[in-house]
């Protein structure tokens, strides 16, 4: 498999065997940030030398939109083999079996994994496979310990012990084998050491778990080992992805055994009855735990959902009112599943019906997290038996308990005895037993909510020398009320804790805090956040780690964070009355401007050869991210997507119309590109009424054109002509010739794709001949193949001819690849018609290595389709019948109109 080098990349494709990975993640994972000046060149080079290598051993690397997919059998990769043994293990009751499986599955190890490999991205793996080793191995621990196999086991748990000196499981097990072999005094001098150092390094006590081990050894019981909490990793396979998307454990879960126990007997009952889904419904006051339970039995159960866990934040009552969609939430979970976007329907009946068609005859629980009411569920829930549907919500959601037969659970206050309780994890027991009142106190300003409860005990955590009292005392001194929203859903008080741990921040980090409040997206990166408070990005870091530290913001991935709901609506309220009104409209200004001007960067990259848009000058207190590689640039667009779309309609609210219009137009490439319909047609829409709305005619004439362009990738042409028409008269009133011009072209195209290729020809020849007489700028080869097509259409072909070879000059001068590609194929098309097939065949070659160069897939698979109708017509069946089959794989799209064709013309050649 060739030198070190290359077998990392191997490797790299390896852990996500049968998914696509992209060059530009592939460099990342080889080099880290030392890729070398030729790194792409140099990747290609390995990728090439690794396709010839894994071919005779029945593996195959393939080359798709985005990446690489390495096509192996997953039980012929160790990392799988190793996962999948290890998820039967855990899905036996037999001990024996288990354990022969634990034995296999450890067998596979030889040594580190990716041995010598230092990057970032292989120190995560191996980190995480470490990780899984050593709960692999504690469970096979657990299951010899079940069959009374302490002695094998006593030497490995001392060693382990070792090893991870603060692991209550591992110091667990190795009390239980000593224990048992008659060594009563070494297990209990072992509980003794672990207490100590839990108090000095953590300063907590030992877990239930362990102390129920330690009180059995006293009474000279025997005992199980300690439990894990940890949940194994999802299996992965080939053909479908297994989604596995619940958030992490919250630390310090306590309590809650009464609703824990009626969730088991919830799902018992899904498991023996036959509804096709079962819905339980967690209500509760904001900041009470909903989340914290739901995740935490979530956690619990997920091996009874071997088909994966689905989970969204539904963010039904957002101070912004930037709820997740039915349609949003349902996109996100069809993406965990494995669809491509270009797969996933327009429209969200259809969109629905796929996301329930893929669940069927699954085990899948779906976690829906914080809905407003039943309406924004119903689409949510699976359909099909053995799904089990978890939903939380400030709302009681009568009507899901109506007509979808949800079983309400009311989640109150923590009781007393569980607020002491998470107290005494979070703090040590003796800690809190040495001031009872100040405790008390403590429970009682915090109204036993749990969010607040935790607020407060990282405060005291942070000071171990600080006493419980002056903790109460602040609480004490700063009590107030935090203003409920959404009709007075919050009944319990927050501000005093939210307020005095803002209070305890650095005077920029406050700040920073209080403007967060402003920004309307789901999370928000690290130069975001610099862009809003008008700071440099190192510093910026500082603030934020500082932020996370106070536990006032989660670091849900790395450079990215996010507020919990209480905590943004906290930071609303202190940055209206902190901030005077121009200072919030210049922040908010200044972030907007920050993401319009990072989302212009991408143009040279997506779509290099489109007229740019209009900006403003570049203010100098404005950073914008550079790019310098298209998978950048287009990675950028994806994490950020939901930020840009909220942007779009942020901008609206806050009276930045042109930002608006401009985002959206922006965006055009990204969105065509990815196949974002829904976004696409939605930004646009949002952007024209912006524009109408303060009668910015330049920013109409550019949202007309970019809505139609997106009502024509959903087949929407009366629509689409409509609104080109429009834009067309009101550029030709703006005195805008390129515009009118482009408007002119889009128009024609439409004309042609519903059966008009006469009106096209009309259109492009206006549009030449205006570009003739005048200086504007359009793009002329572009105009040019779309006149050629509509002349080949009619059946004119010595004049599609003409054109579609000028067409070729002009788009190799401006340095359209795409153009060029397209033009290729339609001189194929046309000399396939006229019976010159060689020369039809040579064109066609020509069009499939342009579009593999400019990254151009839908290209690629209409090219090959057309080169096997070639193929075809001179009785090279089998080249045909090649052709069809690489077109349908690039393709992969059951919705797609070539799809169809492709399947007919193969079923009739079979």
């Amino acid at each position: 498999m060739g030198h070190a080098r290359q077998r990392r990349v191997l490797a790299a494709l390896l852990v996500d065997a049968g998914q696509v990975v992209s060059a530009s993640a592939l460099e990342e994972r080889v080099w880290g940030e030392r890729v070398p000046r030729r790194g792409r060149e140099t990747l290609y080079g390995y990728l090439s030398r690794l396709r010839q290598a894994l071919t005779p051993w029945g593996s195959e690397l393939v080359r798709e939109q985005g990446g690489y997919r390495l096509v192996v059998a997953m039980e012929a990769v160790d990392l799988h083999r190793f996962r999948d043994l290890v998820a039967r293990a855990r899905s036996v009751n037999a001990a024996e079996r288990a354990a022969a499986l634990w034995e296999e599955a450890l067998g596979l190890w030889r040594g580190e994994a990716f041995a010598g490999a230092d990057t970032p991205w292989f120190n995560t793996q191996r980190d995480v496979l470490e990780t899984e080793r050593l709960a692999a191995q504690m469970d096979l621990a657990d299951v010899r310990l079940r069959l009374g196999q302490h002695a094998r086991v006593l030497a490995e748990c001392s060693s382990r012990a070792e090893a991870y000196p603060l692991d209550e499981r591992v110091a667990g097990q190795l009390m239980l084998a000593l224990f048992r072999c008659g060594r009563q005094a070494e297990a209990l001098a072992c509980y003794t050491a672990l207490r100590k150092r839990l108090a000095k390094e953590l300063g907590t006590d030992p877990g239930a778990e362990v102390q129920h081990v330690h009180q059995a050894i006293l009474r000279g019981e025997s005992a199980r080992p300690a439990a894990s909490g940890t949940q194994p990793p999802a299996e992965t396979g080939p053909g479908r992805a297994v989604p596995a998307q619940l958030p992490l454990e919250v630390r310090g879960f306590t309590g809650r055994r009464e609703e824990l126990t009626r969730l088991d007997r919830i799902l018992a009952t899904a498991a023996e009855g036959p509804a096709a889904v079962v819905v339980s419904a967690v209500s509760g006051t904001a900041g009470v735990g909903k989340t914290a339970l739901a995740v935490h039995w979530a956690h619990r159960v997920a091996d009874r959902f071997p088909d994966g866990q689905l989970y969204v934040n539904l963010r039904g009552f957002d101070p912004w009112g930037a709820a997740v969609t039915p349609d949003q939430a349902v996109r996100g979970f069809l993406d965990a599943l494995g669809v491509p976007a270009r797969q996933v329907p327009v429209d969200l009946q259809a969109r629905v019906g796929l996301y329930r068609s893929l669940l069927a005859g699954q085990r899948v629980l779906v976690v829906l997290d914080n809905a407003r009411d039943a309406d924004q569920v119903r689409p949510l829930l699976p359909g099909s038996p053995g799904c089990l549907a978890l939903v939380t919500s400030r709302n009681r959601l009568a009507g899901l308990v109506a007509t979808e037969g949800a079983h309400p659970l009311a989640l109150d206050l923590l009781s007393p005895a569980e607020a002491r309780d998470l107290l005494a994890r979070r703090l040590g027991e003796e800690r809190v037993a040495a001031e009872p009142d100040a405790a008390q106190e403590i429970i009682t300003r915090c109204a036993r909510l749990p969010l607040a409860l935790a607020i407060a005990t990282a405060r005291a955590a942070t000071h171990p020398g600080f006493p419980l009292s002056a903790v109460a005392e602040e609480l004490r001194d700063n009590h107030g009320s935090l203003d409920a929203f959404d009709g007075g859903d919050l009944t319990t008080d927050a501000r005093a804790v939210f307020s005095w741990s803002d209070q305890a921040l650095s005077t920029p980090a406050a700040r920073l805090f209080h403007l967060l409040g402003l920004h309307s997206g789901p999370d928000i990166s690290a130069p975001a956040a610099a862009a809003l408070a008008g700071l440099p990005l190192r510093p910026t870091r500082g603030l934020l780690i500082e932020l996370t530290r106070a536990h006032l913001l989660t670091e849900h991935t790395p450079g990215r964070y996010t507020l919990h709901d209480l905590l943004r609506v906290y930071a609303a309220e202190r940055v209206l009355a902190q901030e005077t009104p121009p200072e919030r409209d210049h922040a908010a200004e200044r972030l907007l401007t920050w993401y319009l001007h990072t989302a212009d960067a991408i143009h040279p990259f997506l779509t290099p050869n489109r007229r740019r848009v209009p900006l403003d000058p570049l203010p100098a207190s404005c950073h914008p991210l550079a790019f310098s590689a298209h998978d950048q640039a287009l990675n950028w667009c994806d994490s950020e997507r939901p930020n840009l779309v909220a942007a779009v309609h942020h901008a609206v609210a806050v009276g930045r119309p042109g930002i608006a219009w401009r985002m959206a137009a922006v965006l055009w490439g990204f969105f065509y590109l990815r196949g974002h319909l829904h976004d696409w047609l939605d930004t646009t829409r949002t952007a024209l009424d912006a524009a109408r709305a303060t009668h910015d005619r330049i920013g109409e004439a550019w949202s007309l054109g970019d809505a139609a362009s997106a009502l024509t990738q959903i087949h929407r042409f009366d629509e689409a002509i409509d609104h080109f028409r429009q834009a067309m008269a009101l550029c030709r009133e703006l005195g805008d010739v390129s515009g009118r011009c482009q408007a002119m072209v889009n128009l024609g195209y439409a004309y042609r794709q519903i059966g008009q290729p006469d009106r096209s020809v009309e259109y492009c020849r206006r549009a030449l001949a205006i570009h003739a007489m005048s200086e504007a700028r359009i793009r002329k080869g572009n105009v040019l193949f779309n006149l050629g097509d509509s002349y080949q259409q009619l059946g004119r072909f010595d004049d599609a001819i003409d054109c579609l070879e000028q067409a070729l000059t002009v788009l190799r001068a401006e340095g359209d690849r795409w153009g060029e590609g397209v033009a290729l194929d339609l001189l194929g098309t046309v000399h396939h018609r006229l019976r010159r097939h060689d020369d039809a065949i040579t064109y066609y070659h020509q069009a499939l290595d342009t579009h593999t160069n400019s990254g151009y897939w839908r290209g690629e698979a209409h090219t090959l389709g057309n080169l096997g109708d070639v193929h075809l017509a001179v009785g090279a069946t089998d080249t045909a019948r090649e052709a069809w089959q690489r077109a349908l794989a690039i393709l992969d799209d059951p919705d797609h109109p070539d799809t169809a064709q492709l399947r007919t013309k193969l079923n009739t050649l079979t």
